[in-house]
């Protein structure tokens, strides 16, 4: 287990380095803070993510960004229609394995200033949002049981899985649709296993332009994420540092009436209690 049990990155006003670090004030939303240019202070931390130790020095965030680099990150692993609400708006029957796809880690991102950005093959009305529980992976490992699963897990934070959908129902593979660059955001901060023992008992929500659209509940997975970890590890290796994306509850832009779609300039927010709250402004690049 991590010595942090609120584990951010950033670039500190000290120095202008990129640091990771210990919050100081581990009741505090960093996302909203840092969005609405409140002080925000963190413990550095010496080593990676996976092996810091917290120091006494005390930095101050300039910027936020990724709890995690791309360079530490080697697969991201998403699960689809992985909530029973879900599923159900879709009109489509449970799954009977975990329906897995991938991103490329240029996929990866981090929290305001960072701005979702929508290229130019997907500025065709269809860009959603879909809100998930993400983790981290802290330990290699393979065959792992349900039972030794949450032992694999590094933390948890909020991910938003950014989606062109014209582009996704073109093909049963949604890999491309959703692997776009900057389709996946993560943060504001990665919450230790210390904090969330259980990942099932948490509410999750998605709010764009200050509207909720997204309401839902981590105990509607339709496969939670002991079984996740469990089926995916079947004879393959789940490496240190490899993102899960859990899924998403009801209410994404695809199915709501009238439809809604992420457009230039919006504001797109993952909330998720014990982690905070993830922003991003929507950019259209020209």
């Amino acid at each position: 287990m991590p010595s942090w049990t609120h584990l951010i990155r950033f670039i500190a006003k000290e120095d202008h380095q990129i640091h990771i670090g210990q919050l100081v004030d581990t009741s505090r939303d960093v996302g909203i803070d840092t969005f609405e240019g409140k002080e925000v202070k963190a413990y550095e931390i010496n080593g990676s993510i996976f092996n810091g130790e917290i120091t006494k020095t005390v930095l101050t965030v300039l910027q936020l960004l990724s709890p995690m680099d791309r360079s530490e990150c080697n697969f991201i692993r998403c699960l689809g229609l992985n909530y029973s609400d879900h599923a159900a708006e879709a009109n489509l029957p449970l799954p009977k394995a975990p329906i897995m796809f991938a991103k490329p880690r240029t996929a990866l991102m981090g929290p305001y200033p960072a701005a979702i950005n929508i290229p130019k093959a997907a500025q065709d009305g269809s860009s959603d949002y879909e809100a998930e529980l993400c983790l981290i992976i802290g330990k290699t490992g393979r065959d792992i049981s349900e039972e030794d699963a949450l032992d694999y897990v590094l933390g948890y934070t909020a991910s938003n899985d950014v989606s062109a959908r014209e582009m996704q129902m073109l093909t049963p593979q949604w890999s491309f649709s959703k692997g776009l660059d900057s389709s996946c955001p993560i943060g504001p901060v990665l919450v230790s296993t210390s904090v969330i023992p259980d990942p099932q008992t948490l509410s999750i929500k998605a709010i764009y332009d200050e509207q909720t659209v997204q309401d839902g509940h981590t105990k509607n997975m339709i496969f939670n994420v002991r079984k996740q970890i469990s089926y995916l590890s079947q004879g393959t290796t789940l490496e240190t540092g490899s993102i899960f994306l859990t899924g998403t509850p009801a209410g994404i832009g695809f199915f709501r009436n009238p439809k809604v779609i992420l457009k230039n300039g919006g504001d797109i927010r993952v909330e998720i209690e014990k982690i905070g709250t993830l922003i991003n402004k929507v950019r259209y690049e020209e």
